[in-house]
């Protein structure tokens, strides 16, 4: 992980999103539904919401649309069915890419998947190409503008909360944890007086791939058809856009 910086790229592709926030709350409200039907409307009671409740929140979503997808799920038992699916395939220059769905059609989503790789020089390809090449994380951002704190005391707190790595950028502080311990290490840092600008559960790319100028421009457009599409929940993948 050292010398990759996840945070610039979710800074880059939220700058691409801005204009977009309302596609990007529809996308959170589903997560909310979906993690709500699976668990429970109680985000005390059920870990999966409480964490989309917080990326949502991070997300500046407003509380009453948090809500609201909550009480759809109370409201709607059996209205509808999503479908996690994971697609992996390889983008321009051989880039490693999974496409978390959720959707309540298969076919439409697989198609339209296939399409976004097709038309900007990808591939996809079958389940287990690429994920191999990932490791599952617990992520967690701090703003450093927030919390006068030098990078010696931020590890110690870190490491004395069950973290994993502590990468030291000018903005922030990005943290990795053991996914299982996720959330012991995001409650402790609380109680320790932190807050979050992004904490979630996500891929992090074991490498990354270096593309020339007409590489990475085709994964750019081929990243915003991606996060274009209503049943495309999260990309993962190697590019360093920053």
């Amino acid at each position: 992980m050292a010398g990759h910086s996840k945070w610039k790229n979710i800074q880059n592709r939220k700058n691409a999103q801005d204009s977009k926030r309302g596609k990007v709350f529809q996308k959170l409200a589903k997560e909310i539904y979906v993690a709500a039907k699976q668990g429970g409307p109680d985000p005390e009671l059920n870990p999966s919401l409480r964490l989309v409740v917080d990326k949502s929140k991070a997300a500046n979503m407003p509380n009453d649309n948090i809500q609201r997808a909550i009480d759809k799920e109370v409201g709607n038992q059996d209205s509808e069915n999503y479908e996690e699916i994971i697609y992996e395939g390889y983008g321009p220059g051989g880039t490693a890419v999974m496409v978390m769905c959720l959707t309540d059609n298969k076919n439409r989503t697989a198609s339209n998947v296939r399409l976004a790789f097709n038309k900007h020089s990808g591939n996809l390809g079958e389940s287990g190409c690429v994920s191999y090449m990932f490791d599952r994380k617990g992520y967690l951002v701090i703003d450093r503008e927030d919390h006068e704190i030098d990078e010696d005391e931020m590890l110690m707190q870190v490491l004395e909360a069950g973290g994993e790595d502590l990468e030291t950028m000018e903005e922030v502080f990005e943290i990795y944890t053991d996914p299982e311990s996720f959330m012991e290490v995001k409650n402790s840092l609380e109680e320790a007086g932190f807050s979050f600008v992004t904490a979630e559960i996500t891929m992090v790319p074991q490498t990354i791939a270096e593309l020339n100028e007409e590489q990475a421009v085709k994964m750019e457009k081929m990243l915003d058809m991606l996060e274009d599409d209503d049943d495309v929940q999260d990309v993962h993948h190697n590019f360093d856009n920053h």
